[in-house]
């Protein structure tokens, strides 16, 4: 269940623009707000649900605009990059100071 959620804050983050007003705000309530299905219905009055085919059609169309456009999938893979390169980097750097004190025990 995490694992969903953190997917679909991602999505949401990539992809609100897209949406209704009213799917914002249900997701908003519902993803990051951690409101329950009854709380949001009370909220805009309507049944707990429209607010739950209202989640689930909006957690639909994040996934087929990911499918589309990938934009979590490039982010994923950047991030990736990243922490490959700052490994390097670290490596690198240790190797750098080994070499400077070799040349300082040298003098």
């Amino acid at each position: 269940m995490l694992e969903k959620t953190t997917r679909m804050n991602y999505l949401f983050d990539f992809y609100q623009a897209l949406l209704t007003p009213k799917q914002r705000s249900y997701m908003e309530m519902y993803y990051l707000e951690d409101y329950s299905l009854g709380e949001i219905s009370e909220i805009f009055d309507v049944s707990r649900q429209a607010v739950y085919d209202n989640i689930k059609r909006t957690e639909q169309m994040l996934e087929t605009y990911e499918q589309k456009l990938g934009l979590y999938s490039k982010f994923q893979q950047r991030c990736k990059l990243l922490m490959q390169l700052e490994e390097k980097l670290a490596d690198a750097q240790e190797d750098v100071q080994q070499l400077v004190k070799k040349i300082k025990d040298l003098d």
